[in-house]
């Protein structure tokens, strides 16, 4: 039986087989990488089969998910193409790497790209999807279905793949998590208490806006109402450059997303 290839056994690796497994997929999956402690994690954490070398790992690809730091593509394709065996299906989940380079690399396939959160470990992810022009409608399902059995699939063009990237990462929440509660603690809160009320502050609220419906706008006036304390707190965030600081962030990202496309 064909199997679901990864190459690279890394942190989305990771998450991804755990997330299947959580959701009670049980197809075939197999890694290979260079690390042996990372596929002997995976093996015990999600039951994935471990390939011990490149060749073997190719040769038993239905599907081959390409997921190596964007660095590391140009190698690891050159590497696949040494192979006897020649996958049909490629997934890249590297950052940047556009489907023209994917094609150059590995010409007589048909590509995917993925960008999936590592909150798919849990079955919340997010996935951005597009395709090759290639990809038959088959195959282009197939993709759409791994992924969303660990989350929402979203399918966008591959010109708006860098901002996704850069906007999408559930280190924007982490880090303002970090940032509100650190803030509150130096206001006088115990630090728990201060993850505690900087956690529903943006985890439940977002929560609460996904379920009720509502606009952002229509809850934003619900919630700091004029002359009240988060009104003044939202004030003073936006003069002090929240928006900016914002949009540099972004940018900052979308810019590495593009100079990964060029090593």
């Amino acid at each position: 039986m064909k199997a679901t290839v990864f190459l690279g056994g890394g942190r989305i690796t990771a998450a991804l087989t755990a997330g299947l497994r959580l959701v009670g997929d049980q197809r075939r999956m197999v890694v290979y990488d260079r690390n042996p402690e990372k596929v002997r994690r995976l093996r015990i954490e999600a039951g994935v089969e471990i390939a011990p070398d490149i060749t073997s790992a190719v040769a038993s690809a239905g599907m081959l998910v390409v997921a190596v730091r964007p660095g590391s593509v140009s190698g690891m394709l050159s590497e696949v193409r040494k192979c006897e065996a020649s996958p049909r299906l490629c997934v890249s989940l590297a950052a940047g790497v556009p489907l023209a380079n994917l094609r150059a690399g590995l010409p007589k396939t048909h590509w995917a790209r993925a960008m999936p959160s590592p909150v798919c470990r849990v079955a919340r992810g997010l996935t951005a999807l597009c395709f090759d022009r290639g990809a038959t409608k088959k195959e282009r399902s197939l993709v759409r279905d791994l992924f969303s059995r660990v989350g929402q699939v979203v399918e966008i063009s591959e010109k708006q793949f860098d901002t996704f990237t850069a906007t999408f990462s559930s280190s924007h929440g982490y880090h303002a998590l970090a940032t509100l509660a650190e803030a509150a603690r130096q206001s006088g809160l115990d630090r728990k208490t201060a993850l505690k009320a900087a956690a529903h502050a943006l985890a439940d609220g977002i929560g609460y806006w996904r379920q009720s419906g509502l606009s952002l706008d229509e809850l934003l006036h619900e919630a700091a109402t004029p002359g009240g304390t988060a009104a003044a707190t939202m004030a003073a965030m936006d003069r002090s450059g929240y928006a900016p600081a914002v949009s540099k962030g972004l940018a900052a990202g979308i810019a590495q997303a593009r100079r990964n496309a060029k090593k």
